[in-house]
């Protein structure tokens, strides 16, 4: 793996932040699913969407333009969607994008074809059983190594009553809040245990409200699908991505006033915890300029409930890394089955740089530090864990060498270009 070295230097200034890569995933989807023609305003091309393009055009939607580009200009995608779903090649290559194959998998049960799912990294390994479960109750023929992609899945979903454990991954429900409407008959969705990351959930129902599908919403607790509904093509333009935004957010925080710009104050996204979380820990952030603006900060330790906001804790173990007193982050063993054991990276690659974090079964007790050391750390290949590393080295006493800096690539393309417009310094 490659590696960078990057100098410690305060970031400060405007920074626009990239849409939304969540909402993006559905948005595309959505578009694929509609009849007619949708336009799918401010894209950013990373690996992870380019993953749910691909899949969903594997499966007949057509891209009829992509402006494509890979340095982190946003794009228009027009796209022709259809809701009779064939997949002549088979295979869907998912890459390492989990929304992708979860998303995807129930929507290939749709058109009774034989598909299989193929991806790498971590994917390969991360946990299908809601779904084998499913396919088991309804005779659905699939095949895979020891639960293991590839996958090959091949038969019909059929609407009726699905029950799915709410502390697993969101991206179940959703996947399946995405073909249910579709289907010749009324659907209900019981979750059987609490609902955690209930925000991504929200994204789904409300992008799809916007393509003409309604989902009923009994307190998370229930959900109500009629069949039969149908997908209307549409404009939408995706907001700016909090989980994208937290860097910045960080980074002023420790360091110097950053505007984040392109964000809504009103949005679903359960990433918006970010602003309450970095003014719990004293953090000052305020709506101002047309942007969040957050300037440099005394923080101090608070306990952060991960439950909701999985994909913040990386970037939220560096402040309280460098933030005074104690933090406890809870309800994260989820981490562990993301593009990394994101709890044992973060605890492992901070402490080469003088943190003081121990690793928990279910989260991190951190004790706060002033500064960090230099040193040389590793990505995990986890884009998340890049862009935490380089945040904190914005507040070390010497340089930091990054290998496995490309991983950025998956969710946030441009990261190093916007890295150097706020002052950063690598070579």
């Amino acid at each position: 793996m490659k590696s960078i070295k990057i100098e410690p230097r305060k970031l400060q200034g405007l920074i626009p932040i990239p849409p939304s890569k969540s909402i993006s995933h559905r948005a595309v989807i959505c578009a694929g699913l509609a009849e007619g023609i949708s336009e799918i305003e401010n894209v950013v091309f990373s690996e992870d969407i380019a993953a749910t393009l691909d899949g969903m055009s594997a499966m007949g939607t057509k891209v009829l333009c992509a402006d494509i580009n890979e340095d982190g200009i946003p794009c228009v995608i027009r796209l022709k969607g259809t809701s009779e779903l064939k997949i002549p090649g088979e295979m869907i290559n998912c890459r390492e994008s989990g929304s992708t194959l979860r998303f995807l998998i129930p929507l290939a049960c749709k058109t009774g074809d034989k598909a299989t799912f193929t991806g790498k990294g971590k994917l390969v390994e991360r946990p299908l059983d809601v779904y084998y479960q499913i396919f088991q109750e309804q005779g659905i023929e699939y095949l895979t190594e020891r639960g293991y992609l590839p996958l090959t899945v091949k038969g019909s979903l059929k609407p009726g009553n699905y029950k799915i454990q709410g502390d697993v991954s969101s991206q179940f429900i959703s996947g399946l809040l995405f073909l249910l409407p579709l289907l010749d008959g009324d659907s209900r969705i019981t979750v059987t245990t609490e609902l955690e990351s209930r925000g991504y959930i929200d994204l789904t129902m409300d992008v799809q409200k916007k393509f003409g599908i309604l989902v009923e919403n009994e307190n998370y607790k229930e959900f109500y699908i009629k069949g039969n509904q149908k997908y209307r093509s549409c404009n939408y333009r995706v907001e700016g991505d909090y989980s994208q935004a937290a860097f910045w957010l960080v980074a002023g925080a420790l360091g110097g006033k950053i505007n984040c710009l392109d964000l809504n104050p009103y949005s679903l996204q359960g990433d918006r915890a970010i602003v309450d979380i970095v003014r719990q820990m004293g953090g000052i952030i305020e709506w101002k300029n047309f942007g969040l603006e957050v300037q440099a900060s005394k923080t101090h330790g608070t306990i952060i409930d991960a439950g909701q906001c999985p994909d913040l804790v990386p970037v939220l173990t560096v402040l309280a890394s460098l933030s005074e007193g104690i933090t406890r982050i809870v309800n994260a063993g989820r981490l562990r089955i993301k593009e990394s054991d994101r709890l044992r990276a973060m605890t492992t690659e901070l402490n080469k740089l003088g943190a003081r974090i121990q690793e928990l079964d279910e989260g991190l007790f951190i004790e706060g530090v002033k500064s960090l050391q230099g040193g040389t750390v590793d990505s995990w290949n986890d884009h998340r864990i890049a862009m935490a590393l380089a945040i904190a080295s914005t507040k070390c006493n010497g340089p930091v060498v990054l290998t496995g800096f490309e991983a950025v690539k998956k969710s946030y393309p441009h990261f190093w270009r916007d890295f150097t417009s706020m002052g950063g310094r690598y070579s």
